[in-house]
């Protein structure tokens, strides 16, 4: 396996990404998978929500890609979003190289990086990305998102942290909420979603999920929903290499969704191929 820490183009040094490249094997072509830890926008938990995810899907087809983004109020929406669209490009650009089909190139997010994975499936023909990156168009947009307990409403964050973070401000406007609400913008234009949740989840309310749900369901976008009755926000794998001495995230239930998200993954692929 092949590990590198590659800088985004006019970016400073704490935003990255970090490769997981598995050998190639015969005529095997791989899917990608960009990986976003989460953090409330404040920071990058990427020892729970970055390797260890990115480890998980080597095994079902994939190499991976962790994004270390702009966190900390340093730069307002949408730069986080602008730096996912060059990590995008940067991997399908280099897809031979790395052994993946750009055409199967999903984006898994935690938490805030939930709804930044979430971004880049519904917000990925915002005007400020095209001025931004040079590329043809829809070339950002991913073949689908998997959506970990995501951040997806200001109408439902407890003190609307994330949105605070992401915008620089202690007060954002109505007008910021609603550009950075996924809700809002969910059309057919959408990438298919899979959502995961749990339904005591006391830091992203599950609301969230439902939500989204519900706006993919009126635009008619596919997807698929997981809501699970009992575990903490950040559940991450769901199993003891995640757990960090917190019992409560080891959850052989919820363990399973790498398993389920790949399968998910596959009947897209597949589904296009046979159109």
């Amino acid at each position: 396996m092949k590990y590198e820490k590659i800088a985004l183009p006019q970016e400073d040094g704490d935003v990255f990404l970090e490769a997981y490249i598995a050998d190639r094997i015969g005529d095997f072509t791989r899917k990608a998978l960009l990986v976003i830890p989460g953090g409330g926008y404040g920071s990058v938990c990427s020892e729970r929500e970055g390797e260890p995810i990115a480890m998980a899907f080597l095994p079902h087809g994939y190499n991976a890609f962790v994004l270390h983004y702009t966190v900390g109020r340093k730069k307002p929406f949408p730069a986080q979003l602008i730096q996912a669209t060059k990590a995008i490009k940067h991997i399908k650009d280099h897809a031979e190289e790395y052994n993946i089909n750009p055409d199967e190139l999903f984006v898994v997010g935690f938490s805030a990086g939930g709804h930044l994975a979430a971004s880049t499936g519904t917000l990925w023909k915002m005007e400020e990305i095209y001025q931004a990156v040079d590329m043809p168009y829809a070339y950002n947009k991913p073949r689908g998102v998997m959506l970990m307990y995501p951040v997806i409403s200001p109408a439902y964050q407890h003190h609307i942290a994330s949105f605070c973070n992401l915008w620089c401000t202690d007060t954002p406007s109505a007008e910021q909420l609603d550009a950075a609400a996924i809700e809002k913008h969910v059309d057919a234009d959408s990438s298919p979603a899979f959502v995961l949740h749990t339904a005591n989840d006391q830091t992203v309310d599950v609301k969230n999920a439902l939500t989204l749900a519900e706006a993919y369901s009126t635009a008619g976008v596919p997807y698929e929903l997981h809501i699970y009755p009992d575990a903490p926000h950040g559940v991450a794998l769901g199993n003891r290499i995640t757990e960090c001495h917190n019992p409560k995230y080891n959850n052989p239930a919820i363990a399973k969704w790498v398993e389920n998200a790949a399968y998910w993954a596959d009947s897209l692929c597949n589904s296009r191929a046979n159109e």
